[in-house]
């Protein structure tokens, strides 16, 4: 986008939160189309459930610039864990919940969120590790201090493919290019669990329309570009078809995970403390 732009975009990570305190900075920024952030599940849905004093409605207060992409998680756990499946980890995960060990991100981190829902529906309730991120999470559990946990390909996929730990399944649909030999999870014997989450493109609400459209043509080109979408792909990427990027889709998207996800999590009593 910034090759095309004819601009230098400026990366700041802002953390705290599960990304609601970026999110916010971001909502409060000029409306000018100089302040856009990554937003993502977290961010734009799950908060709306998990922060009763969140700062921003996710589908009021951002103008949507469009889908990035899809970073399915995968089941990993310590390479010497006894189950050799699926099957295997849900029977022994049943069966020794309070002796597990399980590493997140910190609490509101997609990590953090696709691991509970992970016990709710497992019926488990192990011991929740937190970690800075989700690559300390991963070496810890290279170094057998945790047990398993819910991560993306981008922070575990060369681990898998080395041995050093190993993968269950991945919760998707479909399996991914970048670990075809690790079934999904409607394949391995869960298929009530997916772990999808999304990232897109926002700007601040009041941003015109004019900049807007430069702004989603600019995302929109850059997906096309077979560089961008080889490096998505590689650390773990599903791009978006034509049909469901943009800003219209990406709205849409936000209200309706909003309204699927948020009964989901009062049902599995999912507590920030």
């Amino acid at each position: 986008m910034a090759r095309l732009l004819g601009q230098q975009f400026i990366v700041e990570n802002v953390t705290g939160a599960g990304g609601t305190i970026g999110s916010t900075r971001a909502m409060r920024a000029k409306p000018d189309g100089y302040t856009i952030m990554i937003g993502h599940t977290g961010t734009h849905v799950f908060s709306v459930s998990f922060y009763p004093n969140l700062a921003y409605k996710p589908d009021v207060d951002f103008e949507p610039i469009g889908a990035v992409f899809e970073m399915p998680f995968l089941i990993v756990a310590r390479k010497d864990l006894p189950p050799r499946d699926l099957h295997e980890f849900i029977a022994y995960a049943k069966g020794n919940a309070e002796k597990l060990n399980v590493g997140h991100a910190g609490v509101g981190s997609l990590i953090y969120t696709y691991a509970l829902l992970l016990n709710s529906v497992l019926g488990v309730k192990p011991t929740m590790v937190p970690f800075t991120g989700g690559a300390p999470a991963a070496n810890a559990l290279i170094g057998g201090q945790i047990d398993y946990m819910l991560d993306a390909i981008s922070d575990v996929g060369q681990q898998i493919q080395a041995g050093t730990i190993k993968a269950y399944a991945i919760a998707a649909a479909e399996r991914h290019s970048a670990l075809p030999n690790v079934p999904t999870t409607l394949e391995a014997g869960l298929p009530e669990f997916l772990a999808l989450p999304w990232y897109a493109l926002f700007a601040p609400k009041g941003v015109p329309q004019p900049i807007l459209d430069k702004l989603s043509n600019a995302l929109d080109r850059a997906l096309d570009d077979d560089n961008a979408r080889r490096r998505l792909v590689d650390i773990g990427g599903t791009i978006p078809a034509k049909a469901k990027r943009g800003q219209q889709p990406l709205a849409a998207l936000v209200k309706s995970e909003i309204a699927r996800w948020t009964p989901i999590i009062k049902a599995a009593n999912i507590k920030m403390d």
